[in-house]
């Protein structure tokens, strides 16, 4: 890989290796088996959406692999109105080894990395979250799980997470069916891409039926940032697609339940649930940190 945009971007043959080489750095962590293969390098973080888990994790990671960060928030380089996004694309390569982006629009990413002589990673944008999506693969693959013999059920909005949930499904040979109300589904051309890749994946508008059978859970926001303006029409429509006990009883009692935070509590999800014996929701969020330092590792080819 050269850049990290989508989960389009890793090759399927490489998906084991990269788990592998996660499972490495978390144990080398737990154990404090101090490792510094980028030393002396630096990555720049350019946010235009708040984070907690993104900027922690990526700043950490670099910090544990003996690396720095340097973190940049919108109103701090004017992305592409105080300077065009190939001029900063440009700058940043001179001074730094990788770049990681948090962004509005998924055209932001393609132009920094279009212009970018250095790595370029999608730390988030309106079309996909492929940080988050190893992750969360990972969780379930630590866990022992055969990913080709799981069925993953995605109750929600099928929004960016869900794109790169589904790719990643996909790419690993989970089966996936999501449960969103009309007019929410994923899109259309990240679902024809899941099917070209191989991918398994059946849509209906019933949370129950979706759950059945089912051996994770997975849900997310209703309402994601840039959307609060729409948050009653939202809350309308997905008023039958939270995640709660009685949605639970209809899956099997070993079910993992799966979110990516932050969470609304009492909407999409409940307290219960949340941090229920069914949850590995805080499993994934720690897998980010381990995560993101295979990503870094792998571009960097160290």
């Amino acid at each position: 890989m050269n850049h990290f945009l989508s989960v389009r971007d890793l090759p399927r043959q490489d998906v084991p290796r990269l788990f592998a080489l996660i499972a490495d750095l978390k144990g080398r962590q737990k154990a404090r088996d101090r490792m510094t293969p980028l030393a002396g390098r630096t990555m720049t973080l350019i946010f235009e959406k708040p984070s907690l888990r993104t900027r922690v994790t990526f700043e950490v990671a670099m910090v544990q692999l003996g690396g720095a960060a340097v973190y940049l928030a919108a109103q701090e380089i004017g992305l592409g109105e105080r300077e065009s996004i190939p001029d900063i694309a440009r700058n940043l390569s001179r001074w730094v080894d990788v770049v990681a982006a948090r962004v509005f629009i998924h055209d932001t990413v393609e132009q920094l990395a279009a212009h970018a002589s250095v790595p370029v990673i999608n730390g988030l944008s309106d079309l996909e979250h492929p940080c988050q999506a190893l992750a969360d693969f990972f969780t379930l693959w630590e866990r022992g799980l055969d990913l080709a013999k799981l069925r993953l059920a995605w109750v929600g909005d099928g929004n960016n997470v869900c794109h790169s949930v589904l790719l990643l499904a996909a790419l690993t040979g989970v089966s996936v069916v999501v449960a969103s109300p009309p007019g929410f589904e994923p899109s259309a051309k990240v679902l024809e891409a899941c099917r070209a890749l191989g991918g398994r994946v059946t849509l209906t508008t019933e949370a129950r039926e979706a759950v059945e059978g089912a051996d994770v859970i997975y849900t997310d926001t209703w309402i994601s940032m840039g959307q609060e303006g729409d948050r009653e029409r939202r809350l309308e429509a997905f008023q039958r697609y939270q995640v709660n006990d009685t949605l639970l009883g209809f899956a099997s009692p070993g079910t993992l339940v799966m979110h990516c935070l932050p969470a609304h509590r009492g909407e999409e999800i409940t307290d219960a649930v949340l941090d229920g014996p069914r949850s590995v929701i805080l499993d994934q969020a720690e897998n980010r940190l381990h995560a993101q330092k295979g990503i870094i590792l792998h571009l960097l080819g160290e």
